[in-house]
């Protein structure tokens, strides 16, 4: 990540200079639920219904409730969300300016006194709070969860890939073709940025990340929670922080609202859908499909991202 914000701060800098060779960096903006990952689709067995009986539906009902089990569990027993369920922020660095940056190992977080969050002093404990969910998620999964809850996790990972033909490892696998590598030679492959923008609340979405296998292919500051701001307001945001004449945005997802926002924005669009037959899927859909439709929109003599 460091090294693709380096290359953009140098792409803005030297067009300045009349540079012209600098290299593109294309910016994902992906759906979560229904795009990414599974869930809902599962708990009310359409997903099985589009197979016509090829698929066991009571088998992807019993996954999505087992899904929804471990997302709890994770949120409640180690991202705080029983305190801050009610204090949806869009993403966790959005309370940084109360963040005194206080060491918290040794945080007694049971005993702060937390409470709703309208005042500097609780506004400085909940980004504590998302300060410590940030680093959990850095660490991964093995450093939170137990020898048995991590074994549950890989079952049901591996389970739930199985019986979507591989929807899931197929996602991960395009984040990590998308995110590219880090040259600045002219021709070579473009740097890519994963961003995720989802209706979900933050908290439960940032477990998800970690739940579904997305945290080493989009960090924990990419996650950008619409739930109350709406998605066109969050890809504003994303515009304002990597917007430059060498950068290409292209949104992902199944939904009408991140269409629209895309739409006003004048980003590309690439819908998902289920379907077995569906054009863009998982597995199926593939990076040369994504850049085709950015080239479409993003003609070469074009330097407005």
């Amino acid at each position: 990540m460091d090294e693709v914000v380096s290359a953009l701060a140098s792409s803005q800098t030297s067009a300045g200079d009349g540079v012209t060779d600098q290299p593109i960096i294309n910016v994902y903006v992906w759906d979560m639920d229904e795009t990414l990952i599974l869930l809902k689709s599962l708990l009310d067995g359409s997903f099985a219904g589009h197979y016509e009986g090829l698929k066991d539906h009571e088998k992807g009902t019993e996954l999505g409730k087992r899904w929804e089990n471990i997302i709890l569990e994770l949120c409640d027993g180690h991202f705080f969300y029983e305190e801050i369920e009610n204090y949806n922020e869009p993403y966790l660095n959005a309370l940084r300016a109360y963040d005194d940056g206080k060491d918290l190992t040794k945080y007694g977080f049971e005993a702060d006194c937390f409470s709703s969050p309208y005042d500097d002093a609780n506004k400085r404990k909940l980004a504590y709070r998302h300060r410590a969910i940030g680093d959990k998620y850095a660490k991964g999964l093995e450093k939170i969860l137990d020898h048995h809850m991590l074994k549950v996790w890989n079952d049901l990972y591996s389970s739930t890939d199985k019986y979507t033909d591989g929807w899931l490892s197929s996602a991960h696998k395009l984040l990590e073709e998308a995110l590219g590598k880090s040259t600045a030679e002219p021709g070579s492959k473009p740097l890519g940025i994963n961003l995720i923008v989802t209706s979900g609340s933050l908290v439960p979405s940032i477990a998800k990340c970690l739940l579904y296998r997305l945290d080493d292919v989009v960090s924990s500051d990419n996650v950008y929670s619409s739930w109350e701001v709406g998605k066109l307001q969050c890809f504003k945001w994303i515009k304002e922080r990597y917007g430059g004449p060498n950068v290409r945005f292209c949104a992902v997802g199944d939904g009408h609202e991140e269409r629209s926002a895309a739409s006003i924005m004048k980003w590309p669009f690439v819908k998902i859908e289920i379907g077995p037959d569906a054009p863009h899927r998982f597995p199926g859909l593939s990076l040369s499909t994504i850049h085709g439709i950015m080239d479409a929109v993003y003609q070469p003599s074009s330097k407005d991202g």
